[in-house]
């Protein structure tokens, strides 16, 4: 099994299932063991955005992005917005791919997980949560065939 989750959607899917009560003890297990590979890949992206903002900002006298007060808000002095919303889009659009063989007795319990969510777990579905779940059950192919590797 191959699951590919975009960026953006990162560090949702931590705050989602991080919030689910699950059934059993194995599907706790793989829900941390997941949490955690996402929790790297967020950090991973975190160190991207470092990168880009050095590349795109004025910077300061420590070589850090210069951070400039407008609007009565702090915000980061950016040359060229355009092109640093162009990298940053292109950035949070990229996909984490999880296919390695030690994921995929988790990546499975995650699927089935998803699959027997009832949105009583931690309250209905609505809003932005019910997009996520939706994004999360194409991304896992909760509602297609998969045949199982024995």
């Amino acid at each position: 099994m191959e699951v590919k989750i975009k960026n953006r959607v990162i560090e949702e899917t931590i705050n989602f299932f991080y919030d689910l009560k699950l059934k059993t003890g194995k599907e706790s297990r793989h829900r941390t063991r997941f949490i955690k590979k996402l929790n790297e890949h967020l950090n991973d992206i975190q160190v991207q955005k470092q990168d880009l903002l050095k590349r795109h900002c004025y910077l300061d006298e420590n070589g850090e992005p210069k951070i400039i007060e407008e609007d009565g808000q702090q915000k980061y002095h950016i040359k060229n917005m355009k092109e640093f919303e162009n990298d940053w889009n292109e950035l949070m659009n990229e996909e984490f791919i999880i296919d390695d063989a030690n994921s995929q007795l988790m990546l499975k319990t995650i699927r089935k997980i998803l699959d027997e969510y009832d949105g009583e777990m931690n309250g209905a579905l609505s809003g932005k949560t019910a997009v996520l779940y939706d994004y999360l059950c194409e991304v896992f192919k909760v509602d297609e065939e998969i045949e199982e590797d024995d």
